[in-house]
């Protein structure tokens, strides 16, 4: 028999504001300890100079971080120009200054080179592997760790507030996009330099800032309730955003009992009989026409499994036990 796992089993989703000074690691073991949770991890790293949204995997939805690690992300960033640091942010030693400023017209010029899929170089110290060992390892003890750049998306980059030395900027983005970098190339282009000096994230596929909650409910959550790890009275409603939550933009397969049986039993599924066929296009899977579609298949509004179909035949990617 295995061992038995410490703490209550949630499954879902917390939708974190994180504030400016503390790690995301941290602030995934102050919720896991506040809700007691067995399980937890978070769906991409925010710096400890940044904040905002830090969505939280507790239990099963820990099985679903890639998507949101894989979704479009907003940031509202204030860069101030003048220095360059080597961190690219206000931590970071001054290596370069300048007395130039840009003007607000110089700034909305350049733009539109970064709209779109660009090619972009990590910043130095950043969690990127070289050689089996993290940039910012490399970067701390006063080497150049030989990043190669790569590709990101831009979708918008705008300006909202300009003044003297600072300027404030939104930027929504894919994955792996750091937003330090575009601090720094901008100044380069300018030729003024520039770093971050504020960074909030401000949505993150599904989860937005106006709904997320902050850090202070669960040191309250845990200061007043939070006596034993597996007897804590917790309204998990009140808090918890189902596993499905990341997962919207995903065709659902609704199942038969048998079927998800089935699939947790780690079996396959195969549709050929015509109510089949109906049923996996109200599902809004064409696997006709499109092979190798992921699905969420769900059983009384209860997720199963991440899905794969191929042709008439559906096997188990990721199996939740819920």
């Amino acid at each position: 028999m295995g061992r038995r796992k410490k703490g209550v089993k949630i499954d879902g989703w917390i939708n974190l504001h994180k504030p400016v000074g503390v790690t995301s690691t941290q602030m995934v073991g102050k919720i896991r300890w506040a809700l007691g949770a067995q399980k937890a991890g978070h769906g991409g790293t925010l710096d400890p100079l940044a904040s905002g949204i830090l969505p939280i995997a507790l239990g099963e939805a820990t099985k679903t971080v890639n998507f949101v690690q894989d979704a479009m992300k907003t940031y509202i960033f204030d860069v101030t120009w003048g220095e360059q640091r080597t961190t690219d942010d206000a931590e970071g030693q001054i290596i370069q200054s300048s007395d130039k400023r840009p003007t607000l017209d110089e700034i909305n010029t350049i733009l539109g080179k970064y709209i779109g899929d660009i090619d972009q170089l990590p910043p130095q110290f950043s969690a990127i592997k070289v050689d089996g060992e993290r940039a910012y390892d490399i970067a701390r003890d006063g080497d150049v760790a030989d990043i190669q750049s790569r590709e990101v998306y831009i979708e918008a980059l705008n300006v909202l507030d300009h003044k003297g030395d600072i300027t404030t900027f939104e930027c929504h983005c894919g994955k792996g996009t750091y937003i330090r970098s575009l601090a720094r190339d901008m100044g380069q282009d300018l030729g003024c330099f520039g770093f971050i000096s504020a960074l909030k994230r401000t949505k993150v596929g599904a989860f937005t800032l106006e709904n997320a909650i902050s850090l202070d409910f669960f040191d309250k959550l845990r200061d007043n309730t939070h006596q034993d790890v597996t007897h804590t009275e917790v309204s998990y409603e009140d808090v918890v955003l189902p596993l499905q939550t990341v997962l919207d933009d995903i065709p659902v397969l609704a199942l038969k009992e048998s079927e998800a049986t089935r699939l947790k039993n780690g079996q396959g599924l195969t549709f050929i009989a015509r109510p089949d066929i109906e049923r996996l296009n109200k599902a809004q899977i064409l696997w006709q026409e499109d092979e190798g579609d992921i699905a969420l298949a769900m059983f009384n509004d209860k997720p199963i499994a991440m899905v794969e179909v191929i042709g008439g035949n559906i096997r188990s990617l990721r199996v939740f036990n819920i």
